[in-house]
């Protein structure tokens, strides 16, 4: 297990996916899909398409690792969507908006792991899908 700092944000391909729908296949793939440096991914012992497990004080999902060529070491990237939130909480320190960025995570592999289906994330996390 790795200590990285998290930052959530829009991304084109979240767009464009979320213009096609919340259940596209598009959308799904960019928001359940974390951007990691590739000397991170190396130091995690993970490859591209595997699976890591994200933990916050808030949550904890199990996302696919992506090389990124923009995410700096240290730093992990997930766009805006239903698996951030698990790990971003929802305290606002009087702000009205949670903190999107720079939220302590830890990342370890997930071998055997998946990514939830979005469907029962959703569920799980609210108790219904919409």
């Amino acid at each position: 297990m790795v200590k990285f700092t998290l930052l959530t944000g829009r991304s084109l391909t979240q767009g464009v996916g979320k213009e096609a729908g919340k259940f596209s296949e598009k959308y799904i793939q960019e928001v359940s899909t974390c951007q990691i440096d590739p000397e991170d991914l190396k130091l995690l012992n993970v490859k591209p398409g595997d699976c890591v497990r994200l933990t916050t004080e808030y949550g904890s999902v199990v996302l696919r690792a992506a090389a990124s060529t923009s995410v700096h070491r240290g730093s992990v990237y997930i766009p805006y969507g239903p698996y951030a939130n698990i790990l971003i909480g929802t305290k606002t320190g009087g702000t009205g908006m949670p903190n999107f960025k720079g939220i302590p995570v830890e990342v370890e592999p997930a071998p055997g792991e998946s990514v939830p289906d979005i469907k029962e994330l959703l569920v799980k996390t609210y108790g219904r899908v919409k």
